[in-house]
């Protein structure tokens, strides 16, 4: 995808989640959040401010495994996915990274049917 359809669809895709929680439209931190509660599998419910950063992790991960740069190890007691560093991700200048994860984060939601 060029950058103006990554964009287009990363815009769409705030559009729709704002209107799916009847919020303002998220940001990557927030696309993150959902992703992580979503790999977790535990339903919603209050975070600490530890494990909202943890389930930012957990989406990293996801994401980034999808490029084959993380895999799964397995889940501990509580039922949190673990995942382990593979290979290791190019050092990605910020517009990279970004358009990077809003790609990662766009075909998360069209994959999962989400």
């Amino acid at each position: 995808m060029t950058p103006a359809e990554i964009n287009k669809k990363w815009s769409e895709l705030q559009i729709r989640i704002a209107e799916d929680f009847d919020s303002e439209k998220p940001d990557v931190k927030v696309m993150l959040f959902l992703i992580g509660v979503q790999e977790l599998g535990q339903g919603p419910r209050k975070f600490s401010k530890r494990q909202k950063e943890e389930l930012m992790h957990i989406a990293n991960c996801k994401l980034f495994s999808l490029m084959g740069f993380y895999e799964l190890e397995g889940l501990d007691q509580d039922g949190w996915p673990h995942w382990k560093l593979v290979k290791t991700i190019p050092n990605y200048t910020l517009l990279e990274q970004e358009m990077t994860l809003k790609t990662l984060i766009i075909n998360y939601f069209e994959e999962e049917n989400i």
